[in-house]
């Protein structure tokens, strides 16, 4: 059965949810019908990652004795269709190893604790638990005193809470509200794929999975066989149980028939720990096919570091959480963004030194990369004129590196116990991921930030935009960053009152800074850094959003196609939308219809695999503000990754780079640590255009650069 917190006393037949009526669907007629007596197959995760104490398991025959630990459980088992197997729901697995037989076939199963780890690594504390104000009541109390967190009621580690299944409906006016007895009148209709219309009436399940909440639901009565994943965005450092946000009842893919599968711990706003969040994201895609049975398909939604948790499962775990994906407003992975924008501080706080050459906010663009405006208001001014990095990234730096600043004031860390343990933490990215970067002999975190042979604004250098004097003056001048065991307290905007400092100047340094090997070691092999393995059918989309120096900058699509090129010549499983910056449209419903159409044409036709099962409208696209497509086809983003003239859609939208890019890096960026050459080389190969050193400049050159620079 499925234990929650310390809730083991609850019975199976009391936390399992039916499942939905007409549940047998075309996804186990398909499935059961190609089973071949493969023997014991656990449908719900792999055998060695079952948690909850139940596994939905399917075995050859329909006479097999099935036993569990020598126990006899061949009554959780019915027939499948076709009469070549049974299924059924194994429930009291012990924790550790077990044994499950159907001879002659033997199977180990390994169970872990609903409130994990599986392969995460330690948990984290202290963690604040947020049952209560989502409903769920407040959090189990099992007394124990964990590094000293307390919450009311009593002590608490996995903030565990019963299961909770409610009905919904949806009102004329678009809300949810509690279903009553009787048929309100405000009740909804909606028109289902299969062009059914049917009340706006919802079942949904909530509760705990690896101390994180989670939701499930899906129309009453009227599921398609089909599931959505809901991934959200937001950036945040953990300690954290987080809340489900809105995209749990996503009302359009609830109302055509979709079930929506959704946890706190899938939303970077909780955390950007994506180890973690895909060891979630694989437990409660297992809650969900234990209760509903396997699906036609789950396809990932969602944008910013939604999307990026759809390429990072996508790659880590193959189709066990998803079997197709839509991310929006996508990176390939979060911890190499790291790379640039902590340049962006040090860059910015550098021109806003040397006002002759960099006033004019568009000229800033030679040094970050990013779009830049004259005319975009600045929110820390007030006046006219902003970049990307000011208005899209500022606050992310201290975020991200400094250990003595979080942006979590949530007023229920005054409840824990003793008082102060949120001072405890050390508030930095690289913290609340310590189970991969390491720990150094200082006890921080290891951080993998480096920009040791940085050239800043080398092709502009090239292309003339900056003189060489310009040039030597801004890589001699704009520093690195402190080590997180010598920063201190963030000024305002972040902390006030207090001196004005949003470039976080207080804890720069100069000089370059060495990443460290092993967390850049760790990170690399870790899952963490999108690789471009990943083969699943993608519809990466997402408004254009360059004018308004939005963060989500437009290059990124690509950055993950090159990845995808890198590992193995072959991005074809994946096409990129772009659509005009009205975002009252959305290209969401034409992407999931072309997403089930290339799900339809695989499940028929396997042996094609994904590419070669593309329909017409899986292409590589482009389209006007309204919706209306603008231009579509192999050809419209020539020019970004290749030397062809460009493309329509190319041409439509223009994109910007990053400080690493301008710096001579490649689009798709994730150089942690670049290989160095020796200045002498770098002039010999030409690196610096037409300029050619006088002696003295070349001096000035190798006391900036000592040790070589980059040479990518």
């Amino acid at each position: 059965m499925r234990t929650i917190g310390l809730l083991a006393t609850l019975t199976a037949s009391l936390l399992m949810v039916p499942p939905p009526a007409g549940a047998a669907t075309l996804a186990q007629e398909e499935a059961t019908a190609s089973f071949r007596g493969s023997g014991i197959e656990v449908l719900s995760s792999r055998p060695d990652q079952v948690t909850g104490g139940d596994a939905l398991v399917r075995v050859a025959g329909t006479t097999t004795k099935v036993l569990l630990n020598g126990k006899d459980v061949t009554a959780s088992f019915t027939p499948d269709p076709g009469g070549r197997s049974m299924t059924g729901l194994v429930t009291g697995l012990e924790l550790g190893d077990n044994r499950l037989e159907a001879r002659p076939y033997r199977l180990k199963l390994r169970n872990y604790p609903i409130s994990g780890p599986i392969f995460s690594g330690p948990q984290q504390y202290p963690f604040l638990c947020k049952t209560e104000r989502s409903g769920l009541g407040p959090p189990a109390v099992d007394n124990q005193d964990h590094q000293g967190m307390r919450v009311t009621g009593g002590w608490s580690r996995d903030c565990g809470a019963p299961t909770v299944t409610d009905r919904l409906y949806r009102t004329t006016s678009g809300q949810f509200k509690p279903m009553p007895a009787d048929r309100p009148a405000d009740m909804s209709q909606t028109t289902l794929l299969d062009g059914r219309t049917v009340d706006f009436v919802v079942t949904r399940e909530r509760g705990v999975i690896n101390r994180f909440l989670y939701s499930i639901a899906s129309l009453e009565g009227a599921w398609n066989g089909r599931a959505i994943f809901r991934f959200d965005g937001g950036v945040a450092i953990g300690h954290d149980q987080g809340t489900l946000g809105g995209s749990a009842l996503d009302p359009y893919g609830l109302g055509k028939g979709y079930a929506i599968l959704h946890s706190s711990g899938t939303r970077t706003s909780t955390h950007y720990n994506l180890i973690l969040g895909g060891e979630t994201a694989l437990m409660v895609k297992e809650r969900f096919v234990e209760t509903y049975g396997k699906p036609l398909y789950t396809v990932g939604l969602g944008g910013s570091g939604g999307a990026i948790q759809q390429y990072i499962y996508g790659q880590n775990y193959g189709t066990r959480v998803i079997d197709a994906a839509i991310p929006q407003y996508s990176y390939p992975d979060m911890v190499t963004q790291t790379i640039h924008v902590g340049d962006c501080e040090l860059l910015e706080h550098y021109m806003d030194l040397h006002p002759e050459k960099w006033a004019q906010w568009d000229t800033r663009t030679a040094l970050i990369g990013m779009n830049a405006s004259d005319t975009v208001p600045n929110p820390y001014t007030g006046k006219p004129g902003s970049d990307e990095c000011v208005k899209g990234w500022r606050g992310l730096t201290p975020l991200t590196m400094n250990p003595k600043w979080t942006d979590d004031n949530d007023p229920e860390w005054a409840l824990m116990d003793p008082p102060g343990v949120k001072d405890t933490v050390q508030w930095t990215h690289w913290d609340d991921v310590r189970n991969v970067y390491g720990v150094g002999p200082d006890g921080y975190a290891r951080s993998t930030w480096d920009n040791v042979g940085v050239q800043y604004g080398l092709k502009s250098l090239q292309n003339g935009t900056i003189t060489p004097a310009e040039f030597l003056d801004v890589n001699a001048k704009v520093g690195s960053w402190k080590e997180a065991r010598d920063m201190v307290q963030e000024g305002c905007p972040f902390v006030c009152p207090g001196d004005f400092d949003p470039w976080s100047a207080r804890n720069a340094t100069t000089g370059r800074r060495t990443g460290d090997p092993v967390a850049i070691r760790n990170a690399e092999r870790s899952g963490l850094v999108f690789r471009g393995d990943i083969d699943i059918p993608i519809i990466d989309w997402r408004h254009y959003l360059e004018d308004e120096l939005d963060m989500h900058n437009s290059h990124q699509s690509f950055a993950s196609r090159q990845r995808m090129l890198n590992r193995d010549g072959d991005a074809s499983n994946q096409v990129i939308w772009f659509t005009k910056p009205d975002r009252r449209f959305d290209q969401t419903p034409e992407a999931l219809q072309v997403i089930d159409e290339w799900m339809a044409n695989i499940r028929k036709y396997p042996y094609k695999g994904v590419k070669n099962n593309k329909p017409p409208l899986a292409v590589d696209r482009c389209f006007n503000a309204d919706g209306t497509q603008l231009a579509a086809g192999r050809d419209v983003w020539n020019g970004i990754l290749d030397r062809k003239a460009p493309g329509a859609c190319t041409q439509a939208f223009p994109l910007y780079g990053t400080t690493r890019t301008v710096a001579g890096g490649p689009i798709e960026g994730g150089v942690y640590k670049c290989r160095l050459q020796p200045l002498s080389r770098a002039i010999a190969h030409g690196v610096y255009g037409s300029w050619r050193p006088s002696e003295t400049e070349r001096a000035q050159l190798e006391q900036i650069f000592p040790t070589g620079v980059c040479d990518y």
